[in-house]
């Protein structure tokens, strides 16, 4: 799951150039959106964000994006700490720079 917007092509945090290259992109908008987008994928499955029990973060910055990127998921999981693992690749299929991969209870 990543931060594009459900049923349009907006990216939040991410600015393109005319030529669809990655002008510039905010961790912490694409993070807060991914965030949400998992959210309601959750809550339209019949599950929630306190049944999560593994997540799987996929960043293409470690180097620039970690320390925005893991406070953030310290507020989003204060409650709930499922196991976590955090990987640096170097893209993704879209211009965006985080995704998830969840695993929640039903």
């Amino acid at each position: 799951v990543g931060p594009r917007v459900p049923g349009s092509k907006d990216i939040p945090g991410v600015t393109l150039a005319a030529d669809g290259s990655i002008e510039s992109y905010d961790i912490e908008a694409q993070c807060k959106s991914t965030f949400d987008n998992v959210k309601m994928i959750l809550e339209d499955s019949g599950s929630s964000w306190d049944k999560i029990v593994d997540v799987t973060v996929f960043l293409t910055n470690m180097k620039d994006d970690f320390k925005a990127y893991n406070a953030l998921y310290a507020k989003y999981f204060a409650d709930n700490q499922p196991t976590r693992t955090t990987l640096e690749i170097n893209c993704l299929p879209t211009p965006i720079a985080v995704e998830l991969k969840v695993i929640a209870l039903a």
